[in-house]
């Protein structure tokens, strides 16, 4: 069976996006130019970031399209890290918030791409 190991969003700035991720996931990104970068995070998964205005083929559809989710232990981590990003200024689509699976809250990237952070329910 094959697993995903690549997510790449369309964005509007490469550079910009770079930034933010970088700071969000306190990471170097291992690859950078003008029209796409590149982070391959300890986990293996690798986020690419490629300008909207540069993709071939071109998209239908960038920005907000998509969501990353961020799974946390507890609740107290999810709270914490709602407190954190909001701090940084981090735009917050979705307060700190129980749903069936679990605490949840979602910010937004630059592009408005959906940043889930969440704790699983305790079964």
């Amino acid at each position: 069976m094959t697993h995903p190991s690549y997510l790449l969003l369309y964005v509007n700035s490469p550079a910009a996006s770079g930034r933010f991720y970088q700071a969000l996931l306190a990471s170097e990104p291992v690859e950078s130019s003008e029209t796409f970068v590149l982070f391959a995070l300890a986990t293996g998964l690798k986020l690419g970031l490629w300008s909207r205005h540069t993709v071939e083929p071109k998209p239908s559809a960038a920005g907000g399209g998509a969501e990353i989710g961020f799974r946390l232990d507890s609740d107290a981590e999810v709270d914490a890290t709602h407190a954190a990003w909001k701090a940084q200024g981090i735009p917050i689509l979705q307060e700190p918030t129980v749903l069936d699976f679990g605490r949840t809250f979602v910010g937004l990237d630059p592009d408005g791409h959906r940043l889930r952070v969440y704790a699983l329910a305790q079964q």
